[in-house]
């Protein structure tokens, strides 16, 4: 049955995990099945053709493992490649910028914006786009910030964070690093009046402290991850794909089943890192040959 198909989630990394987390939050009863695809990551400096090559292979696998709904919770792989996988899976799929844009419209009192985005998404104009096609009178100021990635995969992979969680102990990445990082990254979107500014890569979510205080009080970061849940889960109750606590085929104990899978070589960093972010243990994690997912872009 349709109820009991998990929903497909997929990012460059870790990052979209903070999407998942929001999902599993606003529908506990539905299934995941999430896929990151740490080896290629970042997404954000390779070109948008390269890009949406990646995004039809996890798609097709995600379509393999019978999902009922896909997230591209990726907002380069969103930029680059969601018009096209709509068109090619058979599922319906969202991404996460138009929820991002949406959450931006609805928080913003200036009608200035701010976006923090990979080099990737901010050269593809999709924010802007999307923000305008909602409030065409909305000033947009864009900075690329690819390197918050970087420096979240790389601090993820150390194993530090194994006992902590990001939503219960967000100071865990303060460190001067980190401030010195949002500094730079941030200045681009000073002097132009903003006073929300889009977390516009899921990575970002995990620094919203450093980047908030980077920002100087009165103004807000706002992330895809709530508005992107309550999209889900009307689209899933529109179509009447709802899962409930009495749907079939969970896991033990009646709970919904959560699995995962990644390109990285090496599971246990994977599991680890993922913890942190996703809030529940990782204890299904599947390895995907790069070559398996070339093989499916072939259809």
């Amino acid at each position: 049955m349709s109820l009991s198909k998990p929903i497909g989630i997929f990012d460059s990394g870790l990052g979209g995990l903070t999407v998942a987390r929001a999902i599993a939050s606003r529908l506990p009863d539905e299934s995941i099945y999430y896929v990151g695809d740490t080896k290629r990551c970042p997404y954000g400096t390779r070109p948008q053709a390269e890009v949406r090559l990646f995004v039809r292979q996890v798609g097709h696998w995600l379509e393999r493992h019978d999902v009922k709904l896909v997230v591209i919770a990726c907002n380069t792989a969103t930029a680059a490649g969601l018009d096209v996988i709509q068109r090619t899976l058979s599922v319906p799929v969202i991404g996460v910028i138009e929820p991002g844009a949406r959450a931006a419209i609805q928080a913003t009192r200036s009608r200035r914006v701010g976006v923090l985005a990979t080099q990737g998404t901010v050269d593809s104009g999709a924010y802007e786009r999307a923000i305008h096609n909602l409030d065409a009178g909305v000033h947009v100021t864009q900075a690329p910030a690819g390197s918050f990635v970087d420096l979240v995969e790389r601090e993820l992979a150390s194993g530090t964070y194994l006992h902590d969680d990001w939503m219960e102990n967000p100071e865990v990445f303060d460190t001067a690093e980190v401030r010195e990082l949002a500094q730079r990254n941030v200045a681009p979107l000073m002097g132009h009046g903003v006073d929300t500014v889009v977390l516009g890569c899921t990575h970002f979510p995990l620094l919203a402290r450093e980047i908030s205080a980077a920002l100087g009080p009165g103004v807000r970061t706002v992330s895809s991850a709530e508005e992107t849940a309550r999209e889900v889960a009307e689209i899933l109750e529109r179509r009447g794909e709802l899962a409930g606590p009495d749907t079939a085929d969970l896991g033990a104990g009646g709970e919904p089943k959560y699995r995962f899978a990644t390109t990285s070589d090496d599971i246990t960093s994977f599991a680890v890192a993922g913890k942190f972010i996703f809030g529940h243990p990782l204890d299904s994690i599947e390895h995907i040959e790069l070559e398996t997912l070339e093989a499916l872009a072939a259809r």
